[in-house]
């Protein structure tokens, strides 16, 4: 016996989703994997090239916002002090994001960002008492110690700076992610934008943004498009998958920014860093491994 027809077209309809949204998230990490090229191809200082990417990207987020604001599951635009807080942090981890890279190997940053959600269950833990799992603490350990040898290899030769940068923006950056779970009302994409064009309004007192040549001036735009993609398909790409799905696909953005920098920049780290770097991301694909089949294994219950 045959399922009804508007049964089978349902499973269709929910198969095509779930593939739009598994396109759309690994696109979203291919382009994040993009920063680390850009930021290097610019001559700018940190603070100009956050400047630029920051406009350009939150006028494009922006205009998605408003977009989505009259389509089913909007939220309002108030941000409150709550959403305040969150763009202080966000700024914050958009400078030493964009400083990171210009102080230290593009893996070197792509790999220990991949610690971020490990730094969140910390700080999750700590703020509002969430329970860590066995599992995330193995796996927090473990890239501890992968990260411990990639600083270790840069000691001598200038990178320890840019890694303890990188090591900022990581942090910052899970501090974030823990704000926007404890405070679910507030419009995290739009604090995003708001986020941005607080790094533009400091780079335009502090810095001087104008000073940049023609060059820079079209890759600043290319970056700060690249941003708004790769956060608009995020968005989307999650609202289609689950959760631990979407977390196991976004670890595509090492392997790509490790790939990117060696095509375009010639870059290579040391063996050590490859190798801190393989325990980093090995630990971060079996924990979310682990999450997208203990999910699968209860849908099919």
């Amino acid at each position: 016996m045959q399922p009804p027809e508007g049964t089978m077209a349902a499973q269709i309809d929910h198969s095509a989703e779930r593939l739009l949204g598994i396109v759309l998230v690994t696109a979203s990490a291919a382009v994040f994997g993009l920063a680390g090229v850009l930021t290097k191809s610019i001559h700018a200082e940190p603070l100009v090239i956050a400047c630029w990417r920051g406009l350009v990207g939150a006028l494009l987020i922006t205009a998605y916002v408003f977009w989505r604001r009259g389509r089913p599951g909007s939220q309002s635009m108030r941000l409150g002090w709550r959403g305040w807080l969150m763009a202080v942090v966000g700024a914050a981890a958009s400078l030493a994001f964009i400083s990171a890279f210009k102080n230290t190997y593009v893996a070197n940053v792509a790999i220990i960002y991949a610690t971020a959600p490990f730094m969140a269950a910390l700080f999750a833990w700590l703020f509002i008492r969430e329970r860590v799992r066995s599992q995330t603490m193995l796996a927090a350990v473990l890239s501890l110690a992968g990260v411990g040898l990639m600083v270790f290899s840069g000691v001598g030769t200038g990178r320890p700076f840019g890694d303890g940068l990188a090591l900022i923006m990581t942090a910052t950056s899970a501090l974030y992610m823990v704000l926007i779970r404890t405070f679910r009302d507030t419009p995290a994409v739009w604090v995003g934008a708001v986020s941005a064009f607080l790094v533009f309004a400091l780079a335009w007192f502090v810095a001087d943004p104008l000073a940049i040549s023609g060059h820079d001036a079209v890759l600043l735009v290319a970056f700060g498009i690249s941003f708004a993609a790769a956060s608009i398909l995020w968005t989307e790409g999650t609202r289609r998958i689950p959760a631990a799905e979407a977390g196991l696909l976004g670890s595509a953005e090492v392997p790509f920014a490790v790939l990117f920098g060696w095509i375009f920049l010639a870059e290579f780290p040391p063996a050590t860093s490859l190798i801190g770097g393989a325990v980093v991301l090995s630990a971060v694909l079996a924990h979310a491994g682990r999450d997208w089949l203990q999910a699968r294994a209860l849908r099919s219950t």
